[in-house]
This record gives structure tokens, C-alpha cells and sequence, in this order.
């Protein structure tokens, strides 16, 4: 099964409404990076054991650790959890700048070093989060030498 097919079944899986609120993010996102390479996680280690949830993956990012490997990963995430959505935007180095910047105006939303996570899209401001995410997009593109 290939990506689009994967995320297409993680979607249509979910109960509603959060079915209906992760298709409307997916569609936000792809708007906000139309040509962006995706991913799908399935939250299985290599010996298939389940170790986190599911996780669709927008753009390319690299994970940098202190032993200085390298890691390729998507930049912003997409995943259902227990009690409802988590959008996560990678790559931005001030780990209180999301929840300094956003998190006052965006809703009933946790908002943690670089995780929104809230239980529906009604409970939330959908344009500061999409401004959140093109924070993020455009720190990367910074950092990339690609922002004019």
C-alpha cells in the first residue's frame, strides 16, 4: 500500500468527529505545503511492536542528536491520540516559542515545545494554528537559506 493509500485508511479509521476534523487538517496542511513529501508512520518498531500512535508526516526535516547523527523526518505531524489531535511542528530551536506565541490565542489547546494538542477543531482558533504552521514551515526554510 502506498502513502496516500496509508493515510487514506488512517483517516477513514478514525471515530467521528474526529475523522471529519483530521481529513479538514490534512486538507489545511496540503494547502499550506502543496508539494511537500509525505509520510505515514504506523507507530510500530522494526520488531512490530506498537511504541507510539499512528502519524501522518508533511515536508522534510533533519533530526539532529548530540552525538551528531542524523536523522531524515517529516516537519509537521499529524496523529490521532486517546483524548483527540496532536499537530506537530519540528525544527524550531526556541522550545517556549510555540506556546509563548500562540498558545494564548489559539483555544483550549495544550502547546508544548513543538505539540498542539487539543480534542477538536471547534475547541481551538484554526488560524492561529495554521499560523503556528507556517511559523514552522518558514523557520525550516530559513534555517534552509530558502526564505527571501
Amino acid at each position: 500500500m502506498n502513502i496516500p493509500e496509508q493515510i487514506k485508511n488512517y483517516l477513514t479509521s478514525q471515530t467521528e468527529p474526529k475523522r471529519s476534523d483530521m481529513q479538514a487538517l490534512h486538507r489545511i496542511i496540503l494547502e499550506l505545503m502543496p508539494a511537500c513529501k509525505l509520510w505515514f508512520l504506523d507507530g510500530k518498531n522494526s520488531e512490530n511492536k506498537t511504541v507510539t500512535n499512528p502519524n501522518i508526516g508533511y515536508g522534510h526535516h533533519i533530526i539532529k542528536y548530540a552525538d551528531e547523527t542524523t536523522k531524515e523526518f517529516y516537519q509537521i505531524g499529524l496523529s490521532a491520540n486517546k483524548t483527540g489531535i496532536s499537530v506537530y511542528i519540528l525544527g524550531i530551536k526556541d522550545k517556549s516559542y510555540l506556546a509563548r506565541t500562540f498558545g494564548g490565542e489559539i483555544g483550549k489547546a495544550n502547546v508544548t515545545g513543538y505539540c498542539i494538542r487539543f480534542k477538536t477543531l471547534k475547541d481551538i482558533n484554526i488560524d492561529i494554528l495554521e499560523a503556528a504552521i507556517r511559523f514552522g514551515v518558514g523557520a525550516r526554510h530559513e534555517k534552509a537559506g530558502l526564505m527571501r
